[in-house]
């Protein structure tokens, strides 16, 4: 069987009678979970970046999650769901997430919800970026840990499906400071990889029944996809779910961080994929492109690098706040690594000599005030190739 297999199934909705079918149907061409022996604890890795109800789209559906607990019961093994959402990293926090969340469902399936709240420190010899890193201690008591991501358009790295997901291992308060220590795309997504090699998850799913598109992670608009994604690699997992929603795999700084280690071939025609995957291709998702999909590399001398540095600040995408939409609630501000947000007269106000475009704003804003705006350069360089989508 080939490790590097991408599964794709029809899930036309949340029904459990449908999720349990499309469950079984897209792990059959990986083996199944013939792997899991009885005793076996398996930790489930959801994206709970925040608490939304599940029609919101922002986090994996706790029907998804409750038909896995069950098969995975019925092989004996014991089940622990997690994840660190962007805020503080303790019960009461935790407890509203998964109550917003729906995952009463999960655990009435038989899930246990993560409530070990330690924190360890990691150490990844091999790592290109975060060689010591924080982690989240549940995660040590789980035998294998199964990544169960959310398909969703992302404002830092484009998308968000398996290699991002695996940034929730890092405990919720210290997520700023890892976009401080890695304010570069490139870099941020290379540490991103690096946690994917550490934890090495034995399977990857994506919850692509009702996507997310626009002003994603947290902020979006539901949009149907009506499927299911499954490998062992999330990386092909990756360029096979970009490739569905109109996005140029190169363009995913953890896509092009991948292809780089030679971790997956960077066009979905070298995947060998169990499925019609072009009944799913969205010709009207609406992305957020990435301003890395755009750099102007240039000569290396000196007014090559004045050059370059000069065109790409006219090209790069930054948050920027929509007034009419700002409550003032400060969350933008608690939450900026670089401390470059204040509040004036209940507005946001963003100190552009700072920002690091990290756009954490962006993807906790409560109210989706904060917005990845696009240079009036970026957008005409852009629109020919947008309007053929």
């Amino acid at each position: 069987m080939n490790p590097n297999l991408v599964s794709i199934v029809p899930c036309p909705d949340y029904a459990p009678d449908v999720c349990e079918a499309a469950l079984i149907a897209v792990l059959e061409p990986l083996g199944g979970l013939d792997w899991v022996k009885p005793g076996m604890r398996i930790g489930i890795k959801a994206n709970l970046v925040t608490g939304a109800k599940p029609e919101k789209a922002v986090t994996t559906h706790p029907t998804l999650l409750a038909t896995l607990t069950r098969f995975l019961k019925a092989r004996g093994a014991s089940v622990v769901i997690g994840d660190s959402p962007g805020n503080l990293y303790n019960a009461s926090v935790l407890n509203r997430v998964y109550a917003l969340s729906g995952l009463s469902e999960a655990e009435e399936a038989g899930a246990e919800l993560n409530h070990d709240f330690s924190e360890k420190d990691g150490f990844h010899a091999d790592a290109v970026q975060a060689k010591r890193f924080t982690y989240t201690g549940w995660l040590d008591s789980c035998d294998a840990i199964i990544n169960f991501c959310k398909l969703k358009s992302h404002g830092m790295m484009s998308l968000s499906a398996a290699a991002k997901n695996l940034f929730g291992t890092i405990p919720g308060t210290m997520k700023p400071e890892y976009h401080y220590r890695f304010p570069n795309p490139n870099d941020f997504a290379d540490m991103i990889v690096d946690l994917d090699e550490y934890w090495k998850p034995v399977l990857h799913i994506c919850d692509a029944v009702t996507a997310m598109e626009g002003n994603g992670p947290t902020q979006g608009t539901p949009k149907h996809v009506g499927c299911l994604i499954a490998s062992k690699n999330p990386h092909r997992l990756d360029v096979l779910a970009a490739t569905l929603i109109g996005l140029e795999p190169k363009d995913v700084p953890t896509i092009a961080a991948a292809v780089r280690r030679n971790l997956t071939p960077e066009s979905v025609d070298e995947i060998e994929i169990a499925g019609d995957w072009k009944a799913f291709l969205q010709d009207d998702f609406e992305i957020i492109r990435n301003r890395n999909s755009l750099l102007f590399v240039g000569g290396n001398n000196i007014f090559g690098r004045a050059v370059r540095g000069a065109i790409n600040a006219c090209l790069a995408s930054k948050p920027k706040v929509k007034t009419s939409a700002c409550v003032g609630c400060g969350k933008c501000r608690d939450i900026c690594p670089a401390h470059t947000i204040t509040i004036k007269n209940k507005k946001a106000v963003i100190d552009r000599r700072h920002c690091i475009k990290c756009f954490c704003c962006q993807e906790f804003c409560p109210v989706g005030a904060m917005r990845v705006h696009r240079s009036p350069v970026a957008k005409l360089l852009t629109r020919g190739k947008e309007s053929s989508k």
